[in-house]
């Protein structure tokens, strides 16, 4: 969860900053040799393949910061999160696949980093590979399960992932609902929010928001890496030098890198990436075949698809693009229902004539099932626009809500299955949205400028 960092460490380089600048920065980065002695690696493909750890770090944590964001117990010194990051060879597109840390694998044989011990090939979960071989062995065990040959490795911590949303000056997250998990102390109500780092570091953590445990937090993380991504690239912090340091800073100031990460590589990528975007970047978690694939003395595992995952990583391996760019102007935000399922009735909330009939033409337009007979609304006018609904239909709600930016969601029990729109003075637009894949163990790949609300 905290290798979202990482990514920043690759993004933030487009500002094509001056050699002198980085390179005091990049003296001092913890380096490791995560490719030592490795024989039997994959084919190098096109493009550069970075692998994002994420470690706890707690042992750096003051105990204000343990007690305000839940941080509580002693440091595990181990990982619960593992990304690949693939930037393509033209150094326009930034690929990332999670790799959930319950994932089903089968370590290759290698000494016990802790006891000196032997081990033999074995089955393990993906994210026991740090805590019995360290950095080498889950560099090892993820290349023998994707075939990616992997050219960097960069790992990240609690400190590091803090400090640098707080010098980007928080970034800015939206929700259609009420997010509150106990574990963490998150508690966002809907709407849009600005968070600082510790609220940062609760989003990504969580994990009892919803029935999706880790697979939901997993979405949750890439909506933020999304979210990351268009904070750097339109707050004009990329194009101001000593603000660029000052995040740099914060990055590698916790982070460890392979010995061949540095300065020359954060300019190459700087040159490279100046026009780099949200839509430049595509996320997905890889294709689960199987849900609590139960193995002895492990317990329960997620077992990958391994026709859907080996096309997931050929993608990789070849450089291409896992999604298709939608045209210019159409990108569309993920939401859980199509709107061809959502029917809207369009009230007008304020006295400007004619309002409900252009959100009433603009949802149609989106493909919403609108009544296309829009009334005024009874009652005091409203300030923002709302949209009202039964309970029983909360996920076409907040599906509607998507494409509605700013809108207010109003619960109204008996209300039916259709939803009611009442425009307020604060419409401005419709933003198109699409439906998720119906496959419960895919999870569909989104791209950055097509995470909204949700």
């Amino acid at each position: 969860m905290r290798a979202v960092t990482g990514l920043s460490v690759v993004l933030l380089a487009s500002a094509g900053i001056g050699h002198s600048l980085l390179s005091g920065l990049d003296a001092g980065i913890s380096r490791v040799d995560p490719f030592k002695d490795m024989k039997n690696r994959p084919r190098a493909g096109h493009g550069m393949n970075i692998l994002l750890v994420g470690t706890d770090g707690r042992d750096r944590i003051t105990e204000q910061e343990r007690r305000t964001y839940r941080l509580g117990g002693a440091p595990c010194h181990c990982t619960d999160t593992i990304m690949i990051v693939h930037i393509s060879e033209d150094r326009e597109r930034a690929s990332v696949v999670s790799l959930p840390r319950d994932s089903y694998a089968e370590a290759p044989a290698h000494t016990d980093r802790i006891t000196g011990e032997l081990h033999h090939a074995h089955p393990i979960k993906l994210n026991a590979a740090y805590a019995e071989g360290g950095p080498q062995l889950t560099v090892r065990t993820v290349e023998q399960m994707t075939r990616v040959k992997i050219d960097h490795y960069l790992e990240v911590d609690f400190v590091s992932f803090m400090k640098t949303v707080d010098e980007l000056g928080g970034v800015r997250i939206c929700t259609t609902r009420h997010l509150k998990d106990s574990y963490t102390g998150l508690d966002l109500a809907a709407g849009t929010h600005l968070l600082n780092g510790g609220q940062a570091l609760q989003y990504v953590r969580s994990r009892h928001v919803d029935g999706a445990s880790d697979l939901g937090r997993m979405k949750r993380q890439q909506r933020f890496l999304a979210a990351l991504v268009d904070r750097a690239t339109s707050s004009g912090i990329l194009l101001n030098p000593l603000k660029f340091r000052d995040v740099t800073r914060a990055v590698l100031g916790s982070v460890r890198a392979d010995k061949g990460f540095g300065t020359d590589e954060l300019l190459d990528l700087g040159r490279a990436m100046r026009t780099f975007s949200p839509s430049s970047s595509e996320f997905t978690t890889v294709p689960i075949g199987r849900m609590g694939y139960a193995v002895k003395g492990l317990g329960s595992t997620l077992k990958w698809d391994p026709a859907k995952a080996d096309a997931l990583f050929g993608k990789l391996r070849e450089d291409h693009p896992l999604s298709t760019p939608s045209p210019r102007g159409t990108a569309a935000a993920l939401v859980e229902v199509p709107p061809r399922q959502i029917r809207v009735q369009v009230e007008n909330g304020t006295p400007t004539t004619g309002l409900a009939r252009r959100v009433d033409s603009a949802l149609a337009a989106a493909g919403f099932r609108t009544t296309g007979t829009p009334v005024n609304a009874g009652g005091h006018p409203v300030r923002r626009t709302v949209v009202s609904y039964d309970p029983r239909w909360d996920r076409s709600a907040r599906s509607l809500a998507a494409a509605l930016p700013g809108s207010e969601l109003r619960a109204v029990k008996g209300q039916g299955a259709v939803m009611k729109v009442i425009a307020g003075p604060d419409f401005t637009r419709v933003r198109p949205v699409r439906g998720e894949e119906p496959a419960k163990t895919d999870t569909p790949v989104v791209r950055g400028n097509e995470v909204g609300c949700s």
